[in-house]
């Protein structure tokens, strides 16, 4: 497939007039900014989103071990909830009409502007969660998917012969775990070639509260921006990719904001969580060399890649719910318009699934029932393109090389400290490739 053609390519200055926009009309509502309360959120309130080393910090498990749903002090005016332990998350995220999804009502409430609600499948409430999502799951099936398959196994092996030129270390964040789904997401959409880099900011951007609660969406809106240039170009020339195949079948159906909408979902579930899943888990092969022997001997990856999954569940809180009635969760009564986050990092370490789930079990077998892609309506739709590229990503990476090792200790990794998605800004390591490398789609 021909990722980018001449007709949809944007220029720097336009993207960045676009951007601009986006941040201008973001500010002129005269409605209060919470830039500045919520940057100053405490620890407190940020602990869902810390880790020790790959592991949810202590707080986060004490919590979940003595009420799996406690109060959060967040300044909004309302109140928070967290949900840690594995049923009442499931409860919550599978509950069909006691929560909603909307973030705009919530936006409205504390002040944000209609520029700053990221809207999309989401955060989007039935029925228009049903049409949009009536529409997008077809994309999706394993039927559709296969044609990415050769796709991706190219990527991957691209990426692998690009590291083996070079000298001394290598970022193998930059140069294989984002690389792969950003060009993937890009076949996947149909965005340009030439776009790929900006994608891969927007996507990492959003989740980041390092720089204030107010800059995820502010890359949100940048991202929607360029999205919904993308789709007013594929108006007039449909590509072959997903928003081209959607104006095609559905153009009658979706407006251009709608359109932007999907796509921008489906870069926010697919490229900063599978870039994360491939830094974390080729980390957790280097460190635990037994798990990859299976993969150098040429069994599949499909077990490892879902105990990863679990594991390391790098999303590490769902989309916002908001109660829509009272209601009692685990024995906590939640108040109509309360608002609950489920720790899916929490609730996936949660005892109650089995022994040992702090350790890596290849062979468990409640590791399908994790919820590293969530759970009920809102289940990620694109999980199986994820899989798709762990289960070809891991295999090529250690049977290229089978010797790599991390270039520094582990424990000084660069991590995000508060963001949604958990992963790491570097991985350095040392490659020593095998000799005699099999094929990296093999």
């Amino acid at each position: 497939m021909q990722i980018a053609n001449a007709g949809t390519r944007f220029s720097a200055v336009r993207l960045r007039l676009l951007g601009w926009a986006a941040r201008r009309f973001a500010g002129k509502s005269g409605t209060v900014s919470l830039e500045g309360s919520l940057s100053m959120l405490p620890d407190s309130s940020l602990y869902p989103l810390f880790r020790n080393g790959l592991d949810p910090v202590p707080e986060l498990t004490r919590r979940r071990e003595e009420s799996p749903v406690t109060r959060l002090p967040v300044p909004l005016g309302i109140r928070v909830w967290l949900a840690a332990g594995y049923e009442p998350v499931r409860a919550v995220l599978g509950s069909t009409d006691g929560f909603s999804n909307d973030f705009g009502k919530f936006a409205v409430r504390v002040g944000l502007t209609a520029a700053a609600q990221p809207g999309g499948l989401g955060m989007a409430d039935p029925p228009i969660h049903t049409r949009l999502r009536r529409l997008v799951t077809p994309e999706f099936t394993m039927r559709k998917l296969a044609r990415l398959q050769p796709r991706i196994e190219t990527i991957v092996a691209d990426r692998l012969d690009a590291m083996a030129k070079i000298s001394g270390p290598v970022d193998l964040m930059q140069e294989f775990a984002l690389p792969v789904p950003a060009l993937a997401i890009c076949e996947l959409l149909g965005v340009p070639y030439a776009d790929r880099e900006l994608v891969q900011r927007f996507s990492t951007a959003r989740f980041d509260l390092g720089d204030g609660a107010y800059a995820p969406l502010d890359a949100i809106n940048e991202s929607k921006a360029y999205l919904r240039g993308l789709v007013a170009d594929q108006r007039r020339n449909p590509g072959e990719g997903l928003i081209g195949s959607l104006i095609r079948d559905h153009g009658d159906e979706l407006d251009d904001q709608e359109l932007a909408g999907l796509a921008d979902g489906v870069l926010t579930g697919g490229l900063e969580t599978s870039a994360s899943m491939l830094a974390l888990g080729a980390l957790v092969l280097m460190t635990q060399p037994e798990l990859a022997a299976p993969l150098h001997a040429g069994e599949p990856a499909d077990a490892l890649v879902e105990e990863l999954l679990r594991y390391l569940t790098v999303v590490q809180v769902a989309f916002p719910r908001f109660a829509v009635r009272d209601l009692e969760i685990a024995g906590v009564q939640i108040k109509a318009g309360d608002a609950i986050m489920c720790s899916l990092s929490a609730a996936d370490r949660d005892g109650m699934l089995g022994p040992g789930m702090d350790k890596i079990d290849v062979g468990r077998p409640t590791s399908r029932s994790h919820l590293a892609f969530g759970h009920g309506l809102h289940r990620c739709v694109g999980a199986e393109l994820a899989r798709m590229e762990l289960r070809t990503a891991y295999p090529a990476l250690v049977r290229r090389f089978p010797s790599m090792r991390p270039a520094i200790d582990p424990a000084d990794l660069p991590t995000r400290r508060a963001s949604i998605v958990f992963g790491l800004d570097a991985l350095p390591v040392i490659l020593e490739p095998a000799t005699l490398s099999p094929p990296a789609s093999a």
